[in-house]
């Protein structure tokens, strides 16, 4: 398993990537790995307020549908849509092509609530 060691992870494993004052958001490889080929990709729209927790997106793979949860709070100002016509790019480059959304953080304290990749390994090894 891949864990990038400059993100921050989330209990719902995405990772986070904070770049002036922004925050790029995706799945992690583990998270790819349990859901197996991804035919699917569903992000919300540049504008759309995503509240940290709650559903944001989804993806969908041969062998089911999940929720993508927001990590942390904020404005939509950039999603990949390369996506759409390539979700096989989340199975390929989970780091790096299959970034999904890049957000404006309304919440600064929120990312005290997420792991290090430490504390993450220690999450999908139980």
């Amino acid at each position: 398993m891949s864990l990038p060691q400059d993100l921050v992870y989330s209990k719902e494993h995405e990772w986070v990537k904070k770049e002036d004052g922004k925050v790029r958001i995706g799945i992690t490889d583990f998270a790819q790995d349990e859901l197996g080929d991804i035919v699917f990709v569903e992000l919300p729209e540049v504008g759309e307020e995503m509240t940290a927790d709650e559903p944001f997106g989804s993806v969908e793979s041969v062998k089911t549908v999940s929720e993508l949860y927001a990590p942390i709070s904020g404005k939509v100002v950039e999603v990949n849509e390369e996506l759409e016509d390539n979700p096989e790019f989340v199975n390929e480059s989970p780091y790096e092509k299959a970034w999904m959304v890049v957000i404006e953080p309304s919440n600064e304290s929120e990312f005290d609530e997420l792991l290090s990749p430490e504390a993450y390994k220690e999450l999908t090894e139980e």
